[in-house]
């Protein structure tokens, strides 16, 4: 899927979670974890040890786009350092771990880090490296725990997939979207008296052909018709495609020109 607005704005610096890989490996997973998390408006990245050194031209590469994201980065010597300033950290993992602590899903984990951010707290959300994961050193460091519902017999994640699903969760928690709009297309919803006029002369042209018939079934058949186009809102174009039907039916058949 592609597609950008630049005008439209991002969430602030103080206003979404800070990332933090630990221990990440690839420079091209760093890159696309950025790419990721940029998607869905998210800047504040922190790495913990990265194991190929930084800067890395790899992860430059595959950044395409979302370069400020690195630009912005900061490396830390381990893990505790680059969480030492949050004050609330979730770990995700997908092993069980011999730890007491709660286990969200992703989109229950952001809700509450939407609610902990606006109350004032500093919130980090970590993933470890993409051999192993976090090891239980790691998640004990944090307080609560991300588990993404996977198929059990394969649950484990890229870095970038598992970025990319807790960032779009945030996004989701933080712009309060919708989760079905209707789509006017350029022209427009129609009007109301548009709609009328347009059964009404839909109507017209059934009684002319003796559509409503037995006259006592008149009334109630025109009220299913109402019924039937009122059920979801019609656009100007579809207003405009049944005038175009119910003249071509009026009309009758024409014999094409060969």
């Amino acid at each position: 899927m592609s597609g950008t607005d630049a005008s439209r704005q991002a969430v602030t610096e103080t206003e979404q979670p800070v990332f933090v890989l630990v221990r990440p490996q690839l420079g091209e997973n760093i890159g696309a974890a950025c790419r990721a998390m940029w998607n869905f408006g998210l800047d504040q990245l922190r790495l913990a040890a990265p194991r190929d050194g930084w800067p890395n031209p790899k992860a430059v590469a595959m950044a395409s786009g979302a370069g400020h994201v690195l630009d912005r980065a900061t490396v830390h010597a381990d893990q505790a350092a680059a969480i030492g300033d949050l004050e609330y950290v979730y770990a995700t993992t997908a092993r069980p771990r011999e730890l007491t602590k709660t286990v969200f899903t992703p989109a229950a984990a952001m809700q509450d880090a939407l609610q902990r951010i606006r109350a004032g707290q500093k919130v980090g959300v970590l993933f470890g490296p993409e051999r192993t994961g976090l090891e239980t050193a790691d998640v004990a460091r944090a307080q609560a725990i991300i588990s993404v519902p996977a198929n059990p017999v394969f649950a484990s994640l890229n870095l970038a997939q598992c970025v990319l699903l807790t960032a779009y969760e945030w996004r989701r928690q933080a712009t309060e979207t919708p989760a079905a709009v209707m789509d006017p297309g350029k022209l427009g919803l129609a009007d109301r008296e548009s709609v009328d006029r347009v059964l009404q002369r839909l109507e017209d042209e059934l009684e002319g052909a003796n559509f409503f018939f037995p006259s006592e079934k008149g009334p109630t058949m025109r009220l299913n018709i109402r019924n039937l186009f009122s059920r979801a809102p019609l656009t100007d174009q579809d207003v405009r495609t049944l005038h175009g039907i119910i003249r071509t039916l009026a009309e009758g058949p024409k014999r094409r020109r060969r």
